[in-house]
């Protein structure tokens, strides 16, 4: 610690986040077995049980708000996760630095919109008088209300997901693939291996265990899907796909002052997390020698 001080400093505020923003509100959990009063506190509120649980699983619309985090959820992992890493190989592969660079800050630039704004955007390029029924105008289609419609609600939040936070994603991938030895792909053109080979045996193996990892991270938040993504896009038309537990809670939970329900809902959804984590690190360990823990 004498040698490595400054590091140590400049953790402390990560150290603090975390400790403020993740560990303290872990005591609050309590509040989900209790009928939590404002007047009465926490430790004086009294105690009921499992009756929130009980509350949100008999719920009558339960099992369609909990198919649907379950759906998003799916499709954020097999469509939405592997683009960062598909991306990156294909970015690593760009030998001109100005043209590099230049699609880079392209792709990180949506990360920094916020998801008001882009389901601003979202909204205005399908609207009746957007640019999606203006084309589809000319192909002499009706006009349609693709934001009304919930055929199309999951696609687009996969779409505007991914062109949000793809780009952004790729930050870690080329970091890792930018500690890779140069000396090994220099081997591999000696023996004749081509570009494909090359990220087919160098890189994306070397790259898998980050690869991993984030996807354990991934799953730990495999049911909270963002509410303020999810809720920007949402209209009356497309509850019955769209509606998940985050907006759930929002409507039950935050507006209606349940603040013990959504307690609740919020410890269910990280059980299930940490279960899936869990889950999927052992067979993890099995596969490869990539894990958490």
């Amino acid at each position: 610690m004498k040698l490595l001080w400054p590091l140590y400093i400049m953790a402390i505020p990560g150290i603090l986040f975390l400790i403020v923003f993740k560990y303290v509100p872990l005591v609050g959990t309590v509040i989900a077995f209790k009928e939590y009063s404002v007047f009465q506190g926490i430790l004086d509120s009294p105690w009921v049980g499992l009756k929130h649980f009980q509350t949100l699983t008999h719920h009558p619309d339960f099992i369609r708000i909990f198919g649907n985090t379950l759906m998003l959820g799916f499709l954020k992992i097999v469509l939405v996760f592997p683009i960062p890493v598909l991306l990156a190989l294909m970015i690593n592969e760009i030998r001109k630095s100005a043209l590099k660079k230049g699609i880079q800050t392209a792709l990180y630039i949506p990360h920094f919109l916020s998801w008001v704004i882009i389901a601003g955007i979202v909204f205005d390029f399908f609207s009746l008088s957007g640019l999606f029924n203006v084309v589809i105008g000319w192909f002499g289609k009706d006009p349609v209300l693709v934001m009304q419609e919930s055929d199309y609600f999951r696609l687009i939040y996969v779409i505007t997901a991914v062109w949000r936070d793809a780009g952004w994603g790729t930050v870690v991938y080329m970091a890792a693939i930018s500690a890779i030895d140069p000396q090994l792909y220099e081997s591999a053109m000696i023996d004749g291996a081509s570009k494909f080979k090359q990220v087919r045996h160098i890189t994306f193996p070397l790259l898998l265990p980050t690869v991993l990892v984030l996807f354990l991270l991934e799953i730990g938040n495999f049911m909270e899907l963002g509410f303020d993504h999810v809720y920007n896009l949402l209209t009356p038309m497309t509850y019955s796909v769209g509606d998940i537990l985050d907006t759930y809670v929002f409507r039950a939970g935050i507006q209606q002052a349940q603040y013990s329900f959504a307690t609740a809902v919020g410890l269910f959804q990280s059980v299930i997390g940490f279960t899936l984590v869990f889950i999927f690190n052992k067979l993890s360990r099995k596969v490869s020698d990539g894990g958490l823990w």
